[in-house]
């Protein structure tokens, strides 16, 4: 599997929210969604809300383009 122009156009259609982006990884067989727990554990519980349901979203439309989806998060305390 490879990250298609269509794949891109639907992740890039998917509005991030403020402060919040993801990184995809294409792997041979599947797409990694990447986000950053720092990234994530800076925004206030409403934006945390909306990182979620963004994550959820951009899952959703790379998945109906034929992607198979991981989401996967980088870091942790010990950043």
């Amino acid at each position: 599997m490879t990250y298609t122009n269509e794949m891109k156009r639907a992740f890039h259609s998917v509005t991030p929210p403020k402060n919040f982006k993801l990184q995809i990884i294409d792997n041979e067989h599947f797409l990694t969604v990447k986000a950053s727990e720092r990234q994530f554990m800076r925004l206030l519980d409403d934006e945390k809300r909306s990182a979620i349901e963004y994550m959820v979203k951009v899952k959703k439309a790379l998945e109906d383009n034929g992607a198979i989806v991981l989401i996967v998060r980088e870091g942790g305390e010990d950043l």
